[in-house]
């Protein structure tokens, strides 16, 4: 309670009745008066009158104090043991608290910050937006049920933006045990054929520590090789590259009996293989108005190496020339086709034909050279019809299809087959959805026998226009035709010439993005791709195994003819691994080497510095089972001085106004009777 004045007229007429009143009142008793004083009592009742005191009652209630809890549900908290020890003590804590009336308890949960750049756990960031609401004074302290394992702990406690003490319940064993395996440096790219160096350290935290343990390296998801490695020492690793484009590189480290977790024994590269300065041998039999076609769209490529030779003068044409009088050079067969044939990585015959400029042993070597891993084109012409043909030479085991003798000359549309529209190389060429397809007609195909693989582009009546083949480790394509350039001249509004004439090259040469049968996965944030490209029409189901070990199984669905997708959110960071028939495929969810996988094992070591600073207390709340030990709550006033074991709370003494009642003196009948007894009073006495 509290008394307040509420004038009825200014403050400054009072004083200067107030003043009035004492003159009159010292005026009353120096002539001794009668009834002086009750005079003096009567203006002294008008001036209080005037400044109307009333009272003041309040009605406040003590405010809760908050407390923070802060659960961490990272991914090193996902094991079934830790899981279910979190479990229990944030039951036993709740409970705990809740016998306190006066506790405002906020829990909170929090996951990975799995989608980022760098996963790790953060759980100050949470605590700081829990309590960014409450003012300090409020604040009666946070408690974390954790592993230890927190990335974003302050520097001091100063930095957390209140003074009330932390806590941290540690959930694990004392005598946990890791192994995890970190890529110290691995290179994106990579120069295909030539080696590449990575290194690699094997780290052991907990007990159990050994000196030299294994490591299988995979590349493409095939074993590659195994080494020895000692714990804690930078290994270098040599890795061919085998392919253009993505190359997988997985190192597993053996695992350590009895360890949390093995999420951690296995770390992926991804080294992106790139051609160099691919090179390229374009062998044309004659000049012919196609001949720029395949020219200019290999001099366009930045990437090519291109060795081209025309026939111009066949030895049967002799016209008596002197040969040191001729501007022509000769064609230097041995130094192509035997010395150097294995540095090509692509060898076009365009209109080619026998006419004894290579010698007949020369494409055995050129069947060798497909069958070791090369690749060759065919682009037939009416030569290939004929019975100087390169189809009867010792090439013939390598070509998908053999030439009838026939050539059919009429016009007609290039379409794709019912392989071409599931191909990567035909599929979506750009005017092949219409009907007839929105490009140009073409006016000759040279006539074949049922060709041995693919027939992705059809001619007239449907005979095979475009074939593809594998021969060994090497590839084949045939078009029987030498009508292309039509398209290139823009004869009918042409047509994709150059899309179809690059894919066909790069699918010699074994583009990753143009096989026919592939499974490729990629992540972004948390959802997963996988795509697989088949020639089939029904494929099974694709198998994903999760980083901890689960596995799951996902239909895939048809986007488009031959390639099949699906798209699977997932929770967890790490390599994931795909299966899908006799395919498989490898993706990293998440950074490469983040926080958050970088140590499982539980401690206390992080935290209890800022804990003790704050009052605070860390102890460790399960032996690595489901049985805890919370320690006991102690709410107290003022700043705490030392946990003493317990988990203490700074309580608030801050209250909260809910209510004002006000009772004026002088207002009403009570203050008129005041008055009029004081003046009666008065009135009386001088009466007598």
């Amino acid at each position: 309670m509290s008394v307040e004045f509420s004038p009825l007229i200014p403050v400054l007429y009072i004083a200067l009745l107030a003043a009035l009143a004492v003159a009159l009142g010292a005026l009353s008793v120096v002539q001794s008066v009668r009834g002086a004083i009750f005079r003096i009592c009567a203006l002294a009742a008008l001036l209080l009158a005037l400044l109307n005191p009333v009272i003041l009652q309040t009605e406040r209630e003590p405010l809760d104090s908050v407390v923070a809890v802060v659960v961490d549900r990272s991914q090193s908290q996902s094991s079934e043991q830790r899981t279910a020890a979190t479990d229990a003590a944030l039951a036993r804590l709740t409970d705990q608290l809740g016998r306190f009336p006066r506790l405002d308890v906020r829990v909170v949960e929090v996951g990975n910050d799995s989608f980022t750049e760098t996963p790790s756990t953060r759980l100050f960031d949470a605590l700081s937006s829990t309590l960014e609401d409450v003012p300090t004074s409020r604040i009666a302290g946070a408690i974390m049920i954790t592993d230890g394992q927190i990335h974003d702990i302050p520097g001091s406690a100063s930095e957390l933006g209140f003074s009330a003490p932390l806590h941290g319940l540690i959930t694990g064993a004392p005598d946990e045990v890791d192994r995890r395996i970190e890529l110290v440096n691995a290179p994106r790219f990579g120069i295909v054929g030539e080696p590449q160096e990575i290194s690699y350290r094997i780290h052991q935290d907990g007990t159990g520590i050994s000196e030299v343990t294994e490591v299988t390296v995979r590349v493409n998801g095939e074993l590659y090789s195994r080494e020895l490695a000692p714990i804690g020492q930078t290994m270098p690793l040599l890795i061919d590259v085998e392919r253009a484009g993505d190359n997988i590189i997985e190192l597993e480290v053996e695992p350590v009996p009895g360890e949390i977790s093995v999420a951690n024994n296995r770390a992926v590269a991804v080294l992106d293989g790139i051609r160099e300065n691919l090179r390229v041998l374009l062998v044309s039999g004659e000049p012919h108005s196609g001949e720029r076609a395949w020219r200019n769209l290999l001099k366009s490529d930045t990437a090519v190496d291109l060795v081209h030779f025309t026939i111009l003068r066949p030895p049967e044409k002799q016209d008596g020339t002197p040969i040191d009088e001729l501007s022509l050079i000769a064609f230097p067969t041995r130094e192509l086709f035997v010395e150097k044939i294995n540095e090509f990585d692509l060898i076009v015959f365009d209109r080619y034909q026998r006419r004894g400029v290579l010698p007949v042993l020369y494409y055995d070597y050129i069947t060798q050279y497909v069958e070791g891993g090369g690749a060759l084109l065919i682009a037939a012409g009416p030569e290939h019809a004929g019975r100087d043909s390169i189809a009867t030479t010792p090439l013939a085991p390598v070509l998908p299809a053999t030439p009838t003798g026939e050539i059919t000359e009429t016009g007609f549309f290039p379409r794709l087959s019912t392989a071409g529209r599931r191909h990567p190389v035909t599929r979506d060429l750009p005017g092949s959805a219409e009907e007839p397809p929105h490009w140009g007609r073409w006016f000759r195909a040279i006539d074949v026998d049922a060709p041995k693989e693919d027939t992705i582009l059809e001619g007239p009546d449907g005979a095979p226009l475009l074939i593809l083949n594998r021969v060994g480790d090497g590839r084949v394509a045939m078009l029987m035709s030498d009508h292309g350039w039509l398209w290139a001249r823009g004869f009918e509004g042409g047509g994709p010439h150059v899309a179809l004439y690059r894919r066909i090259a790069h699918w010699l040469m074994k583009e990753p993005a143009l096989e026919e049968e592939s499974l490729r996965a990629n992540s972004r944030g948390n959802l997963l791709t996988i795509t697989r490209q088949t020639m089939a029409e029904d494929i099974p189901e694709a198998t994903v195994t999760t980083p901890s070990g689960e596995t799951l199984t996902v239909p895939l669905f048809e986007t488009a003819e031959g390639l099949f997708q699906a798209e699977l959110p997932v929770e967890e960071n790490g390599l994931f691994d795909i299966e899908n028939g006799d395919m498989r495929a490898l993706v990293h969810v998440g950074a490469v080497n983040a926080p958050e996988f970088a140590a499982t094992v539980s401690t206390g070591a992080l935290l209890r510095p800022l804990a003790e600073a704050t009052g605070g207390t860390v102890q460790r709340v399960s032996t690595g089972g489901t049985d805890i030990s919370l320690p006991s709550i102690l709410p107290i006033k003022g700043t705490p001085r030392g946990s003493d074991g317990r988990l203490v709370l700074k309580v608030t003494g801050e209250t909260e106004l809910k209510g004002v009642n006000r009772l004026q003196l002088f207002a009403g009948f009570f203050g008129l009777a005041l008055l009029f007894l004081v003046l009666g009073s008065t009135w009386y006495r001088e009466g007598r």
